[in-house]
């Protein structure tokens, strides 16, 4: 619950930080589909950016070289 509490949260502030630099006043429908086109182009370059950093963490050396591991020689 608290991982999906963090997630929303997260998502939210995105959109508030969207719409503060964006000066993007919510009352008409081009600003709206205006801002709904940035958030998913912000969601888009995010979920991007996580499947970068995740295939370079599947891909990295996580066991210890043979040689330092003690009692080996």
């Amino acid at each position: 619950m608290k991982v999906f509490m963090f997630v929303i949260m997260f998502l939210l502030v995105g959109a508030f930080f969207i719409i503060s630099n964006e000066e993007l006043p919510l009352d008409s429908s081009e600003n709206i589909d205006l801002f709904f086109e940035k958030y998913g182009d912000w969601a888009d370059g995010l979920f991007s950016n996580g499947r970068t950093v995740i295939g370079y963490v599947a891909k990295m050396e996580w066991l210890p070289n043979e040689g330092l591991v003690e009692g080996s020689e």
